[in-house]
Order: C-alpha cells, then structure tokens, then sequence
C-alpha cells in the first residue's frame, strides 16, 4: 500500500444517489416487517464483527507475552517524540487549592498533611487538628471535620466491615494522629453539580470508635471484607486496626493488633520485631487476590494473606532484590547501589495478565521491576474468587524495565515540532536529544492498566516533573501495517547494556513504550487514578486492557490527578483517536497531509479506517472529557469531519478479487480481500456492540422472574453511536462505491475487479441491515424494560420462557428464534394492554416508530379489523352494526401501509354493499397518506409533476386510492338514484343520506391532492356550478394551479365575483384575455370588457388596494381600447384573410392574440396602407408627430380627387372622406390637425375658387364637428399670417369671404331656438370689431362680402 497522495477530492464529486436524509426518514417511519428480515444476511453480517472480536482479542499482546519473551529479561525500548501529538499525556487542567483554606495558615507554626481519596471524590488537607475534605469536582467546595484536639498526619477511606454499621454507611473514614486512630462513618449520594455534573455529596457519622496508641500510624489500607492494616511509622510493624459492633468479654469494641511481633503465622519464625533499618514503609493491598504486600526501607518485599479473624498469613518475603534485577539486566548503568530504592509498588490487575504478572515495583531512578508467581508461571490462571484461587502463590523477579535513556527535558518538548514530520518518521526513529533527561529522584508514582505516572522534583523550585510512560501499540501490536512490528529495528537501542531479541518470523515483540516528561507546578504529595465507570465484563473476546484500539469509542479516558501544594493536575492519557484528532486538524488547518500519512503508515490502514469512520461520524467518548459528560453524543466540527470523511474514502483504496485454482482441473474459485473502508466500519461497528452482543439477554432477578442482563444506560449509550453511524452512512451511500472515472491499475481483469466491488458492497449491505437492527433491538429491550421484562417473560409460555432465557443479544436479531421470542414478548404486551383497557394504539404506535422490524402488530390490527367488518355483516342491529365497520375502520386505517390496493379495493367493495360511506371515503384516504409516508407523492403533484421523477411512483399510489373514493362516490350515487330497488338492503341508512354523508365527507379532507382530484371529477360531470356555489376550501388553489386552461380560469373568475372579489376576477380576465391560447379576438375583447366592469366595481375601501386598483383599471382601459383598435383592423382587412402568402397567415394571426398599438401600426395599418386605421392608432395612442400625420391626411386627400373630374365632384370627395373622420377624431390633435387640415382645404378652394362657392371651408369643417369659434380661429390666422398663398391680396379676399360666411352662419346659429350655441357665450363684441378690421381692409371689388359683413353689424346691434 504506497503512501496515497494528498486527499484527491474523489468522492465530492459522486452524484448524490437518492437524498439519504428522506431515504433515512422513510426506514424509521417504515420499518420492515419481521417477514421480511433477510436472517442468512444478519448471520453472515455477525459473523464478521466475531471475527473482529477475535482480531481485537489478539492484535495486542499481552503485557505478561511481550515481558517472558526468550531472552528478554530486560528491556529499554521507548518511543520518544519532540512534538505533542503522539505524546501519551496531557495536561487537562489544574484545579487551585480554594482561597478559603489559606485563612487557617494563620501562623508559621503549622502542621499541615495532604492526600487523595478518589473513592468519595475528595483530597484531605489537615492543619493541626483541623481536617477539611475539599470537593475537587465543585472546585470550591470543603467539608471539615474539628471534633478532635490532636495533629492529625494521615487519613484513608475503607470498606465497612459488613454488620457493624447501618447500610447508608458505605466507607470508613480511618483518621491517624500521633496518639490515635479515630474511626468516622460515610454515607454518599450521587447529585448533579454545576454544569449538569454529577458530583458525589457525603454524610459523615460519628461511630464513637476510636483507639489510642503510642505509635503514629500511616500507610493505612483496607481489604474488601472491611479488615484495615497499616505501619506504624516510628517502629516500622504491621498492624491491624479490629472493630467490632460491640464489645464482648474478651475484647474490645476496636482495638489494634501488631502482627509483627506476636500474631504472624509465618513459614518463617520470627521473634522480635523488625530492625530499624529494615523497617515497613508502605502497605498496598491487593483485594482482588485477597493479599497484600508490604516494602520495607531496605527494598524487601513481603506478601501476606489475610486469614483468620485477626490473623494473617506470612507467604513469602523477597530481598536482595537489587542482586536479582542485575542478574536480569547485566552491566546496566541504571542500576547502583545508590540509586537501587523503591518507592512505589503496583497491582497489576488480574484481567491485565494471562501469564499472571502481579506486582511492579518502581525505583528513585525509575527502574521497574515487574513480578509474577514463581511456580508454572506460564498457565498461571487467575479465578475471579478468592476461594476458587486457592492460597497465594509466592512470587519471582521475571523482568527489568529500564529508564528511558532518550528522555527529552520539558523544555525541549515546547520547541515547534512540525518541523519535525519528515525525519520522524515511524520506520527512522527521531535523533537522540541534546540533552536528554536522565530519571534520578522518583517520589511518588501511580500505575493503571499499562500507564505509569512517577513524580519527581524538576530543576527548578516550585516545579515538579512527570514521567509518564504507556505502551507503543504501533510496534508492539499487529495492526497490519506495512513494516509489521517484528520486522522493524527498535526506535532506540539501549544505552544501558546489550539486550538480545530473537528475531523469527513469529517471535512476540519486545516491549516498547511512549514516554514523555511533563512539567506541572508545584510539589507533589500524592496521585491516584480517577475512578471512571468500567465496562461490565463481556462473554466475548475481549481485547487486552493495553488494547486501548478496541475500547476507546466505547470507554472514557484513563485519567490521572496528581495533587500538589498547588492544586490538583488532572492528566489524560491521550489515546490513538486524539492523535489522530490532532493530526487531521493539521491538515485541515494548515494542509500538511504528511502526519496522517505517517499515523495511517504507524497503524495500519483498517485501525486508521476505522477510527476516521468514529470520527466523522461523531461517538459519545469522542472528547477525552470529563465523566460527567458521558452519554452525550459529541461530534468535531464539519469541516475537520470532511476531511475524516475525505481521508476514510481515500485511505480505504479498493477491494481485490483473488482467485485459487485448483491444479489439473479446471475448476477456480475465488474470494474478496475487503476494502479499508468496509474493514473500518466492521471493526469499529464491532467495538460499539461488544459490551452487549455475545451476553444473555436477561439474568435471574427478583425471586421467580429474570431482568435485563444490561444496564439501561449502557444499552442507550451504544444505541446513540449506531445511531450516529447510522446516519452518517445514509447520509453519505457514495462512501462503499468506486469514484468515478476510477480505473483499474492492478493486474486482474475487469470481470474480477466488479466481482469484487459487488462482494464488498453485498458484505456493506448485510452489515447496514444488521446496524438497522441492532439499534432497533436496544429500543425493543428498552421498551420491554419499561414494560416490566421479568413479569412479561413469566407470561409466556414454558418453551418460550426457556428460549429467551437462554438467548444472547445477537440471537434476538439474526436468528428464528429470535423472531419467534419477539413476536410471543409483543403479543404478551398487547394482551396486557388490552386487559387494562388501555388503547392497543399508543403501543403499537410505540413499536413501530422505535423497533418496527421486531413487531408485526399490523398483522394482529388487520385481522381483527376483518374480523370486525365479519361481524358488521352479521349483525341485524344497526347500531351494533355500526360499531363494529367504525372498529374496523379504525384498524384498517392503523395499519393501512401494510394493506396492499387490492387489498384495499375489496375492502372499499365491502363497505359500499354496506352503505358505509365513511369507511369508503376515509379508509382509501388514510392509505393514499400512508403509501407515501414522506409525501413524495405530494411534493411531485405540488411541482407540476415533472418527467422522468422518481416520486412518480407515490404519485400514482395516491391517484389509485383517489379513484376509489370516487367510484364509492359514483356507487352512492347510483344507489340513491335506484333507491326503490335497494329498500330491504343490508344498508345502515338511507341512500340518499349516505350519499350526502359521503359527500360532506370528502368535503371535509384535508388532502389536497385529493380536492383537486374530486374537483376535475365533479367537473367533468357537469357539476360546475354546483361546486362554485359550494365554494370548498381547496377549489381557488385548484383552479389556479399549473398547467393553466381556459376552462379552469373561467371556472375562477366567476369563482371570484361569487366569493365578491371582483378586483380578483378582472385579474383573472385579463390573464385570460391574454393568454398563449386558441380564442378568438372578439372572446379576447369580451374577456377585456368583462375586465373592466369587474374592475370598476371593487369597493375603494376594501385591503387598501384603492391605488393598485386605478392602476390596474386604466391599464385594463388602455388595453381595452388597443383590442378595440385591432378588431377594427382585422374587419379592414377581413376581405383579405385568404389572400395568398404572407399576407393572409397575418391578417389570421391577427384574430388569434392580443398585439401592441405599435405592432398594429407596423405590421398592418403601415404594410397594409390603411390610412384610416393609421388615425385611429394615433388618436387611441395620443401620439403626436406632424411628420407622420400630415402624409397620411394628404394621401387621403389625394386619394379623394379625381384625377379629369370637376371641382364641385372632387369637392363632394373631399366631404365624404374628410367628415365622418372628422366627426370621429375632433378635437384629436394627433389624428385630425385642424390647421393642416383647413389649410389643405383652403388650398383646394383657392384652386378652385372660380368653381366652388364662399364659404366652402369653414362649412366642411363645421360639418366634420369642429366649433364656429375654432374654425374662425384658424381662418383669422391665414388672414393675418401673409404666408403664401396669403400674402397676395386676391388669396386673402378668398379668406375674409370665407370668414363672412362663416361669421354669418354662427350668428344665424345663435339666433335659432334650441342652439347649440348659447346666446351667452357668443362673443358679440369680438365679433364687431373683427368685421370692423375686415371691412375696413376689404378690396374694392367685394360687394358680395361686404353687404354681408354690415349685415352682420346689423343683425347684432338688433339682437344684442
């Protein structure tokens, strides 16, 4: 596997197959039948997550393995790094000392001790006589206790001894002074703290127990059974601290026993106390084995069993330890006289070694010293009993651990690291430090599960400095990585002397751990492990406890609190996933790809596959956080989960097919070797149910019934991380295929390529399937649980009882009988409902949404539904009748998506030969919904149903369901219509009533899709009138939706003045008068009218719409009088219609749309040459333009004289086409100028003034409507204007005697009854002096003119 390139962007190039979130959405809503389960596939699917068992079980080898290997006495392999990602240990935070506690220094004379006491969650601080328990998870909180005179120096917490103290009391706190040993009582309650923590609130008793001595006592520790010892720190015995409920005749109620001098039953006799020199320092108890084992100062070891009542047994006694670890690690420099002083012991948990290691030993100069039984060391088993372990076996020295050599100051480790990446790599081991850091003054030490953490005083003051070692799985593991860890050099040879390995192909790695120092303020007084919920113990293989791979997403960090006169440091070991946490963030950040290549390269591809899958898809131990924050799901940010996302796909690489022939035959057959990306989801899909999935499901409880064998919180804690996992593959299905464009670069054929693609996504499937069920599993043992389990499995019967009794978590989901069990544990469930009257709803409701593969309920709801409709049927009494098809409905509606359509069709036929019109409406209702539980259906009507849409199918579902309320529809109807012939019938009610009943009904959905679908129906019918009366609630939807027909719109307009919106119908109108479709111009212009009046009636007040309304009326005016325009054209033009060519297709179009004044001008009245039609434009346009207007008026003039023809025809001519426009255009200025047009048939009369009498202008123009006071107006201003042809006298006499004809006719016009011209208004005064001027300039041979002139005068001094 070559080392990939950055990540290529593969897999966001995928198209998006199907939308994973609705695709999800639609599996929780419609879970499977138990019918339909593929068993065969789960099986397979179960298998691989036991082989992944198996592989977690045996990738890491145990510590007691990799410390027996031949030849390896001794060991100094450490991996030592500059940079802080692959450092085993952080610092979390450090938590101050509370201020409140400094007030009781109040003087230098002060005798003050400190201690951790994990167990309760408290550090013990005394000064003098005063103890204070400080809560260190509240940060603030103290408790204290003074009620003692005495310098107090030690205090320990115990288990009660049981029967002496009531129950609420759960440890003994032991307190040691110089002169006694006090006993209080503690009780403890779990409560939530601050920030929803969970913090642990004590009591404490007064137990009236308490001792004096003459000794002062320390190192005091307690043994499961309550039993207390300790060592006297002046004279270096063991002693026993006795208590007891009451006392008895021979001893007290507590009491103290020195087993050093007199009570010890040795194999060695002793007879007087120890030797100062070589005196106990420390008792470390070891429950488990039921031991302990004490260290004195002169590096002995000693192992005790606790026997008798008051005694102990002596087992064995080790010395001259230094002489045997020299023996193991010859020549080494570490190990001096000087510096050869332990100061820790450590248990090794019995679980942590097959081949029994039990016991560690620490030096000053860190050097370890691990032990184990001396006796068949080898098959050494541990019992989880005392009793079963039979006695204690004396112990041997088998290895020396040496200090790291190579260790960097903490000084060092601050410098930039990433400079680092490309020499550091796993297989070229980083360059000794300048100065490393040689281990010399080891106080305090602490050990967990592989982890070991020493303190000791760093080089400067106020300091402390961490030596923090942890196994290196990376080589000591077998995680199929490319170089494995029996073929890689050690990162670092030992500078303390040669070690020999062997070096075959199977040998066990040697040890090698991470190590690293760290620096934290202050000094160190104690440290201990903080105490985290542990994993019940599985029948699966389990992984080692160093297998940290295996147990990190389902387990919380290991932490460490070291306390010092600063506070409390909280450290954390860092596991494999915040490395690689770090790592990806660098990519992220920063795009430097070469860190994950090396983690990739460190773990091997399927670890790392499988982590980046946690990862991205978010876990509940994600953050290495506090305890309390356990059970909430924690995911990293999206764009850090992208690039997890990214790295997975691209890490995965490809599946490869394999073929095996067998040899001299033909036959070859062949298997997958599986992708990363399918081996990562298996491993990690592995590790989150190996807590659960190997147990039995219950476990004997209360007398006579079982219980659930799992914790609830365990159970929801797993279920939340399938979830995730869940959904994040749903989300991204493209994560199991090729890219795109992938092509084969390896040497098989394509055929076996595919075979391999199809092997590894059938394995994905099955898997999937099998992580489906898995969640829904935990929900049904939830839901039993809430159920009362116990009670529910004594209510099977005895071979059902005896089947789940003896079932495991994983036969519930992949096998028959697990089937068989959860179908027998529903109906037990149900029948339990049902006998407390309680509806048979809300459960199945329950188990179909949480664990729906697990329950066929729908199978029970529809046989009694038909069950029900049997018994209406045969009822004679209708109101039974009806109580039974009403129960039956309700059951077939429950389980309607379970119903297929001719399912539902014969059940519809049922109802209607019953008359039961609201089981034929509401039940093809109710399944239309629930064949299309996402709407689909709905969303693809709602989008127009566009083509080729996979949505299509729940479309049509839906439509079939439809069709069946309206043949129950068209059945009601027939059946009232042929209502005689049905008297005596099986039905419930009146036909007529069931029709009108099923009717309201339908009326009454709230489906939509339905509405419309009735409406086109009743329609069709003819009933649409009936329905625009009724006006339902869907039908202006309805009317309005795509695709828009004339018909629908006709329907909506009338639909709107019904519903009084007129403003609305002259909207739809006019949408119809314009629309792309086949009517006519005259329905067009009757649209537009219809428009128009519907328009001017909306109420001015209503919506505040009053603007907008104007708005749109003038608009709707404007068009009107455009489409009144156009009509006129096409009447002109009618004639024409089947013209040939061009011409005719436009004069038919112009019958078939609405076009602009501009369309009509230049595509018809302009190529056309309709002079008429061009006025009209212009005047309906109001558009003024003399260069377009006086060509048109002098065609028309041209056109009306006659070329050979008198003046006084041409003259008749001119009347007849200059008058009736006139008529119709004055006092339009943009079809009728009036000066043009008097001036043109001024000219004429001037042509022709020998032939035509006075007066012919201004009676034309009187004629055309135009009003005496204008047509003077325009004559008056030729007379004046000298503009040819008035600038000749002859022109201007031709002028004035129009003018006295013209004034002569106004005055008669005046004068005569019912004038149009009101005597008022005539302008008398204007009128005189004009004929003044006129006359006064009149030629001399204008009598004619001038006689009518001073009749004119005449008339108005008579008249006026």
């Amino acid at each position: 596997m070559a080392a990939l390139p950055p990540f290529s962007t593969s897999y966001r190039q995928q198209p998006s197959i199907g939308t994973p979130s609705s695709v999800f959405r639609q599996n929780q809503n419609q879970p499977r039948p138990a019918s339909a389960l593929d068993l065969p596939g789960l099986q397979s699917a179960s298998r691989v997550l036991h082989d992944q068992f198996m592989k977690d079980a045996q990738i890491i080898p145990d510590i007691g393995d990799m410390l027996t290997t031949p030849g390896g006495q001794s060991s100094a392999l450490y991996s030592v790094f500059p940079d802080d990602y692959r450092a085993p240990f952080q610092k979390r935070r450090l938590v101050g000392i509370p201020e409140a506690l400094f007030q009781y220094y109040n003087t230098t004379n002060v005798t003050s001790h400190m201690g951790l006491i994990p167990e309760i969650e408290r550090v013990w601080i005394s000064i003098d006589h005063k103890l204070f328990l400080w809560d260190y998870i509240e940060g603030q909180d103290i408790s204290s206790f003074v009620d003692q005179p005495d310098v107090i120096t030690h205090v320990a917490v115990v288990k009660p001894r049981a029967g002496v103290f009531v129950d609420e009391i759960t440890f003994v706190m032991v307190i040691c002074t110089p002169v006694s040993i006090l006993l209080i009582g503690l009780s403890m309650s779990t409560v939530l703290g601050t920030n929803n923590r969970s913090r642990k609130e004590i009591k404490m008793y007064a137990t009236d127990m308490t001792v004096s001595t003459d000794i002062e006592m320390t190192s005091v520790v307690g043994m499961s059974d309550g039993r207390i010892f300790m060592c006297g720190s002046q004279d270096g015995c063991l002693y026993e601290l006795h208590y007891q409920q009451s006392e008895s005749w021979f001893s007290k109620r507590v009491h103290i026993v020195n087993h050093s001098v007199g009570s010890v039953q040795s194999l060695f006799p002793r007879f007087t106390s120890p030797k100062s020199e070589d005196r106990i320092v420390a008792v470390i108890s070891d429950p488990k084995r039921n031991c302990f084992y004490t260290l004195s100062a002169r590096n002995s070891i000693s192992i005790y069993q606790a026997s008798s009542e008051k005694a102990v047994h002596h087992v064995q006694t080790m010395s001259n330890l230094y002489k045997s670890a020299q023996e193991k690690a010859p020549g080494s420099p570490a190990l001096t006289p000087s510096t050869f002083q332990i100061v820790a012991l450590h248990i090794m948990d019995p679980g942590e070694s097959r081949t029994g290691v039990q016991l560690i030993a620490i030096t000053m100069n860190g050097v370890r010293l691990y032990f184990s039984p001396s006796t068949s060391a080898y098959s050494f088993s541990y019992a989880p009993t005392p009793s079963a372990a039979g006695s204690v076996r004396p112990l041997q020295l088998i290895h020396v651990r040496l200090p790291p050599p190579n260790l960097l100051h903490p000084d060092e480790q601050s410098s930039p690291h990433r400079s680092g990446y490309n020499s550091s790599t796993r297989n070229s081991p980083p360059q000794p430090p300048s100065r490393p850091f040689i281990v010399s003054g080891l106080e305090n030490s602490c050990y967990l599960d592989g982890l070991m953490v020493s303190a000791q005083p760093g080089d400067t003051d106020g300091t402390d400095f961490l030596l923090c070692t942890a196994p290196d799985l990376t080589r000591i593991g077998s995680l199929g990585q490319l170089n494995p860890p029996s073929q890689q050099q050690p990162s670092q040879q030992s500078m303390y002397g040669p070690t020999s390995y062997g070096t075959g192909a199977n040998q066990r790695p040697p040890l090698t751990e991470y190590a690293t120092l760290l620096a934290i303020p202050g000094r160190t007084w104690s440290m201990a492990t903080v105490p985290r919920e542990s994993t019940p113990p599985s029948i699966a293989p389990s992984p080692p406890v160093t297998n940290e791979l295996a147990t990190q997403f389902s387990e919380p960090s290991r932490q460490f609190m070291i306390l010092t006169n600063v506070g409390l440091t909280f450290l954390i070991k860092r596991r494999a996933l915040d490395y690689l946490k770090a790592v990806i963030e660098e990519v992220q950040t920063e795009g430097v790809v070469q860190p994950i290549i090396e983690f990739r390269d460190s773990f091997g591809r399927d670890q790392t596959c499988a982590m980046l899958l946690g990862l991205a898809s978010g876990n509940t131990f994600l953050d290495a956080g506090e305890p309390s924050t356990s059970g909430t799901l924690c995911t990293i940010s999206p764009d850090i989960a992208n690039v997890a996302k990214q790295a997975f796909y691209d890490f995965g690489e490809r599946p490869i097919w394999t073929e095996r022939v067998t040899y001299g035959t033909s036959d070859s057959s062949g298997s997958a070797i599986f992708s990363g990306r399918r081996e990562g989801f298996a491993m990690y899909f592995a590790r989150l149910v190996r807590p659960l999935w190997k147990d039995k499901l219950t476990k004997p409880g209360p007398p006579g019934l079982q219980q659930s064998n799992f914790e609830d919180h365990l159970l929801v804690t797993v279920q939340k991380n399938l979830f995730a996992l869940k959904e994040f593959l749903d989300k991204n299905p493209h994560l199991f295929h090729s890219a795109p464009g992938e092509h084969s670069v390896s040497r098989t054929s394509s055929g076996n390529e595919q075979e391999a693609w199809k092997a590894e996504q059938n394995s994905v499937s099955q898997l999937q399937a099998l992580l489906s069920r898995t969640i829904e599993a935990i929900s049904f043992i939830l839901l039993l649980n809430d159920y009362r389990l116990g009670e529910l499995i004594a209510q099977c019967d005895p071979d059902t009882q005896k089947l789940i009794t003896s079932m495991t978590f994983e036969d519930l989901i992949t096998s028959q009988n697990g089937v068989t069990a959860a179908r027998a544990l529903v109906n037990v469930v149900i029948d339990q409902q049902i006998g407390q009257q309680i509806s048979v709803d809300t459960i199945s409701e329950v188990l179909q949404q949480r664990c729906g593969s697990f329950c066929s309920t729908d199978d029970v709801m529809l046989y009694k539904a038909r069950e029900s409709v049997r018994k209406a049927m045969e009822s004679r009494n209708p109101s039974e009748r009806h109580n039974w098809l009403g129960e039956s409905l309700r059951l077939f509606t429950k389980g309607a998506r379970m119903l297929d359509f001719d399912k539902i069709r014969e059940v519809c036929g049922e109802y209607q030969q019953l008359g039961y019109g609201k089981g034929a409406v509401e039940l093809p209702l109710s399944c239309a919904q629930a064949l299309d539980p996402d709407n689909l259906g709905l969303e693809y009507w709602y989008a127009a149903c566009p083509p080729n849409d996979t949505r299509k199918e729940y479309c049509d579902k839906r439509l079939k369901c439809y069709d069946l309320v309206l043949h129950s529809l068209s059945v009601f109807e027939e059946q009232a219509s042929q209502s005689a012939s049905v008297q005596g019938s099986n039905a419930i009610d009146d036909p007529e009533a069931i029709r009108s009943h099923a009717y309201d009904l339908a009326f009454s959905s709230e489906d939509e899709m339905f509405h419309s679908t009735l409406y086109d129906w009743l329609i069709n019918r003819g009933l649409a009138d009936e329905l625009l009366a009724m006006r339902p609630p869907f039908l202006e939807a309805h009317l309005k939706r795509e695709p828009i027909t004339v018909p629908k719109y006709q329907l909506l307009w009338q639909f709107y003045v019904k519903d009084g919106q007129p403003l609305r119908a002259a909207e739809i109108l006019a949408v119809l008068a314009e629309s792309d479709t086949d009517l006519l111009l005259d329905k067009r212009l009757e649209y537009l009218t219809l428009a128009v009046g519907n328009a001017k009636s909306h109420p001015v007040t209503i919506g505040g719409r009053h603007e907008t309304a104007i708005s749109f009326l003038t608009n709707l005016e404007e068009k009107l009088d455009v489409a009144q325009v156009q009509l006129e054209v096409y009447n002109a033009l009618l004639p024409h219609m089947n013209d040939p060519g061009e011409a005719g297709e436009k004069i038919k179009y112009l019958s078939k749309t609405l076009l602009t004044m501009s369309e009509l001008y230049q595509v018809y009245a302009e190529p056309f040459d309709l002079p008429v039609m061009k006025l009209l434009i212009l005047h309906v346009s109001d558009h003024h333009d003399e260069h377009v207007v006086r060509p048109i008026w002098d065609r028309i003039f041209d056109d009306a004289i006659e070329k050979g023809a008198d003046a006084q025809t041409n003259a008749d001519h001119i009347i007849a086409s200059v008058v009736p426009l006139g008529k119709r255009f004055y006092p339009s200025e943009s079809a009728f100028p009036l000066k043009y047009i008097a001036s043109l048939l001024v000219k004429f009369a001037l042509k022709n003034r020998t032939q035509l009498p006075n007066g012919w202008t201004p009676r034309v123009l009187v004629q055309c409507g135009v009003p005496y006071a204008d047509v003077w107006d325009v004559l008056h201003e030729m007379y004046e204007s000298q503009i040819p042809p008035f600038n000749t006298q002859s022109g201007v006499q031709v002028v004035s005697a129009d003018i006295a004809i013209l004034l002569n006719d106004w005055l008669e016009e005046a004068k005569r009854p019912q004038s149009s011209v009101p005597r008022g208004e005539f302008p008398v005064g204007r009128i005189d002096l004009a004929v003044g001027q006129y006359l006064a300039e009149l030629g001399i041979n204008q009598a004619e003119t001038k006689a009518i002139y001073e009749g004119i005068k005449r008339q108005l001094r008579r008249n006026w």
